[in-house]
Parts: structure tokens; sequence; C-alpha cells
């Protein structure tokens, strides 16, 4: 069997998508289609993994129990080649495969994506955006396409080349992502302009602290630009800062959706589907027809939507105020679980670990997660009462993270470390800094992850060998820093290459490693904070210090401060 829509729905396949454990739709798809290209509502960006698993299941699951009767369309404006290679073959649709703790395993075919588009301004499918952003019946627009899609900054850290071209040029064939955005709603704008509609949600779902005002400071920055400019209408960058017509909710998702996996892969074509292979575009994105995923999800939404919005509620989806939205997503991105995320992509690079499930059965890693979570983390939360941050916590170590079944890797968790860093540990930073209950020199596990996040960035794991970092888009920058920084005593190998050579470094030199890595920690864009002011810079120094001292070193200091209770 092949997933298409010809063949998930063909009378006489259903029992053989029953016989493979595929749950298919009970929904005419076809009719489905036809209202929502008609009257659509909802258009989401980012038509990755997470989209595919928990805002289209969710979708999905509205329609099957006839509590909402049109699907949603997907556009991706990073990475074509997910709608090219991914979603064309199969008629946007995908299979979810939920991966449970307990070993038991969940496929249901999504069939809600109605059509799957190319957010680029040179492709025919802007139009179509165009004319979607154009409808009275549009209600939100979402989006998860990562923190560093709503920068406007380029590799240096200036304005980059993209956005300044926008800024000069307009709306009309816009290149940079947000300008793209901002191009799509100045369509509606100018729509809506004289009427009382025309509202609409821009829902940002990525894991950013206050993710809603970042997307609108780059929205605003294009309204705002191009009206001085006189590129645009005057009153556009009004309609985009009236909340009355354009809101940007705040919110808080959580649901881990790893790298497809060949595991999964052969479950599926075990079952008699053909076409399951895994794809890995030019841009290095990983991604297949079906996306396997755990089974806990949160999504957490600030109810703020001047056009209405899809009942998502009754898919289990949490609409509440800003406030609780702000303390949700604090106590998960940035006490809960992120930081553990990030704490353990950076060691087990460095320790040599390829899964997040087999960290969690090093004694030494687990106990770090712990340390970050119980003792530093929920002394800084504010308990947001509809999710218990305890509880949460507990599933997160004991359930979550060692889930074996769940084939996730540290190695996709460190991409983009540095846009992750200032949400994941500098709010909980700020809260020992600012609060009278808490004393920001108690905190030596959260440097200890700055610290390794350095040593990680030399590329060298600890046995003094060469491992390849994942992408960040501050790499040029951080690299122009530690580039020089060697490992005590041990040049860098391949692992296909034994031979080594003593370095010249001066481990007695201080100023080595020190002057070097000061210009990261002095960047407050990085870690939310001045280290040196927070009072914790020192601190760093003298770990990276350590971790450099040699093969075996982060192994040594993670132990030393992990049963040294004396502190650092």
């Amino acid at each position: 069997m092949k997933l298409n829509n010809y063949e998930l729905f063909l009378p006489e396949n259903s029992e053989k998508w029953l016989r493979a454990g595929i749950s298919i739709p009970k929904f005419d798809r076809k009719a489905l289609i036809e209202r929502t290209n008609k009257n659509p509502a909802w258009v989401h960006f980012g038509a990755g993994n997470i989209f595919r698993a928990y805002l289209a299941r969710a979708c999905d699951a509205l329609i099957e129990t006839g509590e909402y009767d049109l699907g949603v369309i997907a556009a991706e404006g990073y990475d074509y080649e997910i709608i090219d290679m991914a979603f064309i073959p199969h008629d946007d649709i995908t299979i979810l495969v939920t991966l449970k703790a307990d070993g038991n395993v969940e496929k249901k075919a999504i069939a809600c994506i109605t059509q799957a588009l190319k957010a680029s301004s040179a492709h025919e499918d802007f139009e179509r955006l165009k004319d979607i952003f154009k409808t009275e019946s549009l209600q939100v627009v979402s989006f998860t396409i990562t923190e560093k899609g709503y920068s406007l900054q380029g590799p240096a850290k200036d304005i980059s080349q993209e956005v300044a071209y926008d800024f000069e040029n307009g709306t009309e064939k816009p290149r940079s992502y947000m300008g793209r955005i901002a191009a799509l709603l100045y369509e509606r704008y100018k729509r809506f302009a004289d009427e009382k509609g025309g509202g609409v949600a821009l829902l940002s779902m990525d894991n950013c602290s206050h993710n809603g005002d970042k997307l609108k400071a780059a929205v605003s920055a294009f309204a705002e630009e191009w009206e001085r400019r006189g590129l645009t209408e005057k009153g556009f960058s009004e309609y985009v800062n009236n909340p009355a017509r354009v809101s940007f909710p705040w919110s808080m998702i959580d649901k881990i959706t790893p790298a497809p996996h060949k595991d999964v892969k052969k479950m599926l074509e075990d079952g008699g589907i053909c076409g399951m292979e895994t794809i890995v575009t030019s841009k290095n994105t990983h991604i297949a027809p079906f996306v396997n995923a755990e089974e806990a999800e949160y999504l957490v939404i600030e109810d703020s939507f001047p056009n209405g919005r899809p009942p998502l509620e009754k898919a289990g989806i949490i609409f509440t105020d800003r406030q609780t939205v702000d303390k949700a997503e604090k106590m998960k991105v940035c006490t809960c679980l992120n930081p553990l995320h990030t704490a353990l992509a950076v060691f087990g690079c460095l320790l040599g670990y390829t899964k997040i499930s087999e960290e969690m059965k090093d004694a030494d890693l687990k106990k770090l997660v712990e340390k970050i979570g119980y003792e530093e983390g929920l002394p800084s939360v504010t308990d947001p009462v509809i999710i218990d941050p305890e509880k949460f916590l507990e599933e997160v170590i004991n359930v979550r993270l060692p889930n074996p079944f769940l084939p996730d890797a540290p190695q996709r968790i460190a991409t983009d470390t540095s846009q992750k860093l200032p949400i994941r540990f500098g709010e909980t930073i700020k809260s020992y800094k600012n609060r009278d209950d808490l004393n920001i020199e108690n905190l030596k596990f959260i440097p200890l992850v700055f610290a390794a996040w350095l040593r990680y960035l030399m590329g060298v794991d600890d046995d003094g060998l060469s491992i390849e970092i994942s992408p960040d888009p501050l790499h040029l920058y951080l690299n122009s820093h530690i580039r020089q920084v060697k490992l005590v005593g041990v040049a860098a190998e391949s692992a296909d290459d034994q031979t080594e050579t003593e370095t010249d470094f001066d481990s007695t030199n201080p100023i080595d490693y020190r002057t070097r890595i000061r210009p990261i920690l002095e960047d407050a864009s990085i870690f939310g904070v001045n280290l040196y002011h927070a009072g914790l810079g020192e601190k760093v120094e003298a770990l990276f210090g350590e971790l450099i001292d040699g093969r075996g070193a982060v192994r040594r200091t993670l132990k030393k401060y992990l049963y040294n209770e004396k502190g650092i």
C-alpha cells in the first residue's frame, strides 16, 4: 500500500490498513478540502514534525468527532523540499506513530491538512497565500519555525542581508521569513482597511519566552519601516499594533517529536506500507511521510483571537489568560524540561551518546538533570496551577526522557543552542538575581552547563576526538572566539585518524582561554544576562578551565561537582 488519498480511502484497502495497525479517517476528505479551500480559517507556518504530530492531530480529532468541519493549511517558509518530498507525494497525508513509554504503539493517518504550500515570494504558492490572507474567514495564522525564525539578525549578529533588502524594497518580493509574513498581513490590511473586519491572530507556538511578543516585534518592525519609507499605505503599522485587529497570543507547547527513526520506518514497511523512506533535504532537514512522537503533550494558549478560532479546547488544548500562559511557559521552558534537554544535549555530545534515553541510564547525567530541575529550577517556579510543576518535572525525569522507545538524540537538541540559552536558563538566573528568597551563589549546575556548551563548541569530545557541531545561527561569531582554545595537551583527532600531537596551549596561562570566552559570557543576548554582572562569569570561566584539562576532563569535572556538596 502507498500513503495517498486514493489508496487510504479505497474500500478494498480498509482491511489492509487495519492489519497494519493504522487508524484511518472516517470523514469525507474531499468535502473537507472543498470547504477549507473556500473558507480557510487556519494556516500554519512550519510544516515539520511537531505541527503534524500535535496541531494537525488535534484538528484531525475535532473533525472526527464532528466538533469542527475545516482543515488546516500548511505552509513551509524555510525548507521547501519538505513540501516536494514529504507532502505532495502523499497528498498531504501523514502517519503519526505514538511511542509510549510502556512499549505500546499507536499509528494513525492524519488527513486534515488540506493543502501544503511553499511560502516563498518567488513561488506561485505565494499568490495562493495572499488570497488566503484576504479571506474574511481566516482566524489563525500559527507558527512552529524555531526561535531563529523570528530573528532579524544575520550570523554576525547584525541585521541580515535579507531583512535589509526587504526594508528597502517593500512588500512585492520579500526574501526574509518575517518580511514575507508582514507582506501577507499587508494584503489583509488592504482588503479590510476601511472595514471593521479583518481580525486575525498570529500565534507563535515556539519554545521561546513570550513568543507572541517576539513575533509581534518582528512583524511590527517591517510594518513601521515600510510605512516610514512610504512603501505601504499609512495605517498599516497601526493595524498591526491594534490587538482588536491583530493579536499575538502567547503560548506554551510541549511534545517531543524526534527525527524519523529507522525502527519506525521498518515497523510501517513490515505492515505493508511503501515509500516510508526518511528524507534528508539539502538544508539537512530530516523528515519522512511519518512522524514518531511521545504520548505526553501540553499546549497552553492565551485566549486572544479577534476573529474567533477553532474549538481546540475540545481536543485537550488549554486556553487561558496571558499571566497563566507566562507561568506555564516559564515552568516548562525555563525549568522543568527544556533546560534539562539542553544539559543532556551538550553533555551527551561530549560523552559520545546518540540517544537521550541512553543518557538517562548514566547515573551522573541523571543526577545532573535532577540537580538542575529539583534543586536549582523548581525554587524559582511560580505555580501556574493548571499544571503541577513538581509532577510535571517528575514525569519528565522518570517517564519521558528515559522512554527507550523514543529515539531522540542530543545532536538534534543541540541545534541552535545559542538561541535557546537566554530562555532556558536566563529567566531562572534573573529570578535568582531579583528575588530575596533565592541566592545566585547557590547556582552551580547551570553554570556548569554553560561551561560545557563552550567546551562542546570546540568540536572535540571527552576522548579528544573531533565531533560535528550541530547547526547554530551564531556559529561564525562563536567560532571566532572559541576556535583557538585547545584541549590541554591533546590535538583534536578524528575517529579515522588516531594520530595526535601535543598542542602549544599553555595550561599555566589562564589568559589563553579566559580572554577568548569572556566576550561570549558578557553577551546578554546569548545568556539573557551579562554573566559577569550576574555574578556567574568567573564561575563559568573556572569550570571551563577544568573541562578543557585534557582527556576525560568532562567526566571528571561532572563527577567532582555532582558529588562534592561544598560547591564551586
